[in-house]
């Protein structure tokens, strides 16, 4: 019958009129090929028999003879003819698929299917491709479900199918049909050709870009998967695949990634025990496969998670772009991005960090740097030397090379690159390599850290702590941010306000010089600046800090340094680390000098516990309790407060109180003289009170140890050994003297016996002691509790001008214990070497002063005396204040003569020369001179007139 009705049809179809009359060979060519039958009656016919023949697999021609042994083997029916079977309608043709599935999917499966019947198996699948009316199986399971969600689809080319397909996870499917579906979708996933709209759409580029199967190795993979990435290879090629093709390629794509189970590798290694990693690596295969990072649509629950952030945030973008997937990682952690659509985002990021082919945009902008600089292969072609994730590392490598280190990557390689370490600093499973070495790392250290960014913080914290090979990547991270602080997406984000106010011009032409976090820094305590963007700027700092200690430690170790100078944002060169201060002072937080953090963690914990860390506040307050402190931190502190001193401009806390009153005061000063400029503009009426506070603490600080003073310890080099070498030989190292350098060499300057520079610096100390008793750490000492039950109403006052030492001088005769009283006695004979070291008589007697003693030059009581010889002439008035403090005084060093009386003859003479009767004594000591000498003269004729007498006898 097929020879007369399809007579011209045989003609023209070559395979089918060679074939034998009487077997059904004939009738299955033309089945076979009934997509290129034109003729009306004979394509009728043959749509009648294809009906007829899929009814009943023992109708179908061959397929008996080939699947005989495997029906019987697998319990799929029976074979006798002329017994009425409940399988033969097509129920034996399912539980053959299902049985050539299941095999595909165990890895030691009990029961094989012949090569011969799964050939034949998989004809039928692709017989029946066209029309879902052909698998009588999935016919009847899903005939409900067709009229439910295919109503209007038209039975042919597979559309029905199709239509199935993208319904099959809904929940008004039916189970059996979804089974069916499924099984179907396995077969294809085994031969391409079982989906007749893939294999007709794609046939020609198959062939053309010869991804046919033959050309394929044979495995136990699916073939579907070889063929899609061989023409998804030609797509990143930039080849022409047709759109039909594409648009198949997208349907089974987002097929493949919405079901794991169509994939048997993925099943096989769920099967075996303790093959969690074999899983993820064949995920990883069939995230390759799908290619979800050129079409974000294929991952349909990434796509349906990620809509409302995709409408609002990249709306910009035309849809199925791969630069979707870019635009969402930059929303990631932001207010639009939502939670559903972070966590499937990451997940599939999870994977394309892992093969840099994943990145569409990365592949095409890279893959010639990639060939070039790190020898990869095509797109759908491995290496053993050079596998998908050590890829991306190579391209890193050259990305941050200067043109002189040659073999750059081209600029728009770069970029892209750039652009991904960006999105892989947000989260530590983005980068393989960070996660794979520091696996142990983090769980051992990190388990509770798990907020966003807070993993890599942590890391970073522990850095000396971590395995080596886990300590390299992250170091290697941590320098990575300092040349390009925009890695840094989190910190970014936070500075975002601070950035376009204070460092746009930075930010739009930085290349990997560290200008914008340098720019930051400087601009961290700005009242602009919120609190998440202080706290990152601070942790970069820290971590910086600790990596360039941990990298240049054998340097340091050579040049017998034990500190460590960063510089956070700047490449180091040997002389640099070795000799270069730090940009900012370190110490704006303690942790940023890990040797002093270390020294005080207990007494930090014990008396600032409840004091934040930044602007310098923890050291501030151990350095107002400092004798409190243990002995090792107490050292640290003094030791810090030392080099503070040095150099002014490391001292965090001046510098930021004082910030304003430098560029008022000492705009061109040298940062060593910072402090003596404020300290010489200290009065000034416009001067800010919180800098003059500040000024006043460190001159107390400078007062406790002649060290902490370099202006002083140049100008009395020479005095201090000189005059105060028993102090010194009872001087420990790093702990203060607590004044007692400056005291000995206040009672030299009041004996007149200091060098002219070392007298100058002494006076200047000696007059701002005079004004305020704190910047005396000897009266302070041995007085407090004198001037707690004396003098309290003074030291209460804001503003100290000398009240306290005045109110210790009135109340001398109270004062019980004799240290206090000493020092007391010290300040009423400092103020007879100079009227300026007595601020109260100095106001008092200024007028007269200008009147009387103005061609007096000042110092070694040369106007002291001038006001005395004026109190005792007649002829002279002097104001009555004037007058009665002078006579106040006369009174105080009167006593203080009988208490204190000379200690040696240099004292004595010293007294006698500052006394206020000077003349008087040095008159009668010259009259009792002159007696004694014409005694002696006498006695002396007298001797001589003996002497002869005797010598004439």
């Amino acid at each position: 019958v097929a020879r007369e009705v399809c007579k011209s049809t045989i003609a023209e179809i070559k395979e089918c009129a060679d074939e034998p009359v009487g077997k059904g060979f004939l009738v299955s060519c033309l089945v076979d090929h009934r997509g290129n039958i034109t003729e009306y009656q004979c394509h009728q016919y043959i749509t009648k028999m294809t009906a007829i023949i899929f009814s009943d697999y023992r109708l179908i021609c061959g397929f008996m003879d080939d699947c005989k042994a495997d029906i019987n083997l697998l319990k799929c029916g029976s074979i006798r003819p002329g017994e009425k079977d409940a399988h033969s309608q097509g129920e034996v043709v399912a539980c053959l698929e299902k049985g050539l599935v299941k095999e595909a999917e165990e890895t030691d499966p009990r029961i094989q299917v012949s090569d011969q019947c799964k050939k034949a198996i998989l004809r039928v699948a692709e017989l029946s491709s066209d029309d879902f009316h052909l698998d009588r199986h999935l016919y009847f399971a899903c005939r409900d479900d067709r009229e439910r969600f295919c109503e209007n689809t038209q039975a042919g080319e597979g559309r029905v199918y199709k239509c199935l397909f993208n319904h099959k996870f809904e929940e008004s499917m039916s189970e059996k049909c979804r089974d069916a579906l499924t099984t179907r979708q396995k077969l294809i996933a085994q031969d391409y050709k079982v989906s007749y709209s893939l294999a007709k759409s794609c046939k020609s580029d198959l062939k053309k870009y010869r991804c046919n199967v033959e050309n394929l190795p044979r495995s136990r993979e699916a073939r579907l998967s070889y063929l899609l990435m061989c023409l998804e290879s030609a797509v990143h090629r930039g080849r022409q695949v047709s759109s039909e093709c594409q648009g198949e390629m997208l349907d089974y794509r987002r097929m493949l990634m919405e079901d794991f189970s169509l994939s048997p590798e993925i099943i096989l290694s769920l099967h075996r025990k303790g093959r969690t990693l074999h899983c993820l690596m064949k995920l990883q295969t069939l995230i390759q496969e799908t290619d979800p990072g050129a079409d974000y649509r294929i991952d349909r629950a990434l796509n349906e998670a990620c809509e409302s952030v995709i409408q609002t945030a990249c709306k910009h973008i035309r849809s199925g772009d791969p630069m979707i997937l870019s635009c969402l990682m930059e929303h990631l952690y932001t207010e639009k991005m939502v939670e559903d659509c972070e966590h499937r985002l990451l997940e599939l990021q999870y994977f394309i960090s892992r093969d840099w082919k994943l990145d569409t945009v990365l592949y095409r902008k890279c893959q010639g740097d990639a060939s070039r600089l790190c020898h990869t292969h095509g797109w759908n072609e491995t290496s053993e030397l050079m596998p998908p994730g050590a890829v991306f590392s190579c391209l890193y490598r050259h990305a941050y090379r200067t043109e002189e280190q040659g073999r750059r990557l081209s600029r728009e390689c770069r970029a892209e690159v750039q652009r991904i370490l960006h999105q892989r600093a947000m989260d530590v499973k983005l980068d393989p390599a960070l996660q794979d070495k520091c696996m142990i790392d983090l769980g051992k250290w990190c388990s509770e850290k798990t907020e966003t960014g807070q993993e890599l913080e942590c890391l970073q914290d522990h850095l000396d702590d971590l395995v080596s090979d886990c300590r390299d990547i992250v170091g290697n991270l941590t320098e990575l941010e300092s040349e390009d602080i925009q890695i840094e997406a989190l910190l970014m984000r936070a500075c975002e306000p601070i950035i376009q106010t204070f460092c746009h011009e930075v930010a739009d032409n930085q290349i990997d010089s560290g200008d914008l976090m340098e720019c930051l820094i400087q601009n961290k305590h700005q009242k602009e600046m919120n609190e998440k963007c202080a706290i990152g700027v601070t942790h970069f700092q820290l971590v910086s800090y600790a990596f360039f200690c941990y990298q240049w430690k054998p340097v340091l170790a050579l040049v017998n340094s034990d500190s460590c100078i960063s510089m956070p944002g700047h490449k180091w060169s040997l002389l640099e680390m070795i000799s270069f201060q730090p940009f900012l002072p370190s110490t704006e937080d303690i942790r940023l000098e890990p040797e002093l953090y270390e020294a005080c963690k207990s007494d930090i914990k014990n008396y600032c516990q409840n004091v934040p860390y930044g602007n310098a506040q923890i050291i501030e307050c151990l350095k107002e309790i400092k004798k409190q402190l243990s002995t090792r931190c107490h050292q640290k502190v003094f030791k810090l407060q030392e080099t503070e001193m040095m150099d002014p401009e490391l001292d965090y806390t001046l510098m930021r109180v004082c910030k304003q009153m430098i560029k008022r005061f000492c705009p061109e000063a040298d940062s060593k003289n910072m402090l003596q400029c404020l300290k010489q503009n200290k009065n000034s009426e416009v001067m800010d009170p919180k800098c003059k506070q500040m000024i006043t603490k460190r001159q107390i600080t400078q007062n406790t140890d002649y060290r902490l003073n370099p202006v002083l310890r140049k100008a009395c080099k020479a005095d201090i050994p000189k005059f105060c070498q028993n102090i010194l030989n009872r001087a420990k190292d790093d702990t203060e003297l607590e004044g007692q350098v400056i005291s000995c060499l206040k009672l030299k300057y009041a004996d007149q016996r200091l060098s002219p520079d070392c007298e100058d610096q002494i006076r200047v100390i000696i007059q701002e002691s005079a004004l305020d008793y704190r910047l005396d750490p000897q009266l302070q000492m041995h007085c407090s509790d004198e001037i707690s039950s004396l003098c309290a109403e003074e030291a209460a006052a804001q503003e100290q001008t000398g009240q306290v030492e005045e109110c210790l001088k009135v109340n001398l005769l109270k004062i019980k214990t004799e240290m206090c009283k000493k020092e007391v006695l010290n300040m009423l004979k400092e103020s007879k070497a100079d009227i300026f070291v007595d601020p109260v008589l100095h106001t008092a007697c200024a007028l007269d002063i200008k009147h009387h003693c103005a061609a007096i030059p000042p110092g070694r009581g040369r106007q002291m005396s001038c006001l005395m010889e004026a109190l005792e002439d007649k002829r002279v008035r002097l104001q009555p204040e004037c007058k009665k403090r002078l006579n106040d005084r006369i009174e105080m060093w009167s006593y203080a003569a009988k208490v204190a009386p000379a200690e040696g003859f240099s004292d004595l003479a010293m007294q006698v020369m500052t006394s206020p009767s000077k003349n008087y004594i040095l008159s009668v000591i010259t009259v009792g001179i002159c007696v004694l000498f014409l005694i002696g003269l006498m006695c002396g004729r007298i001797t001589k007139r003996v002497t002869r007498e005797l010598k004439d006898r």
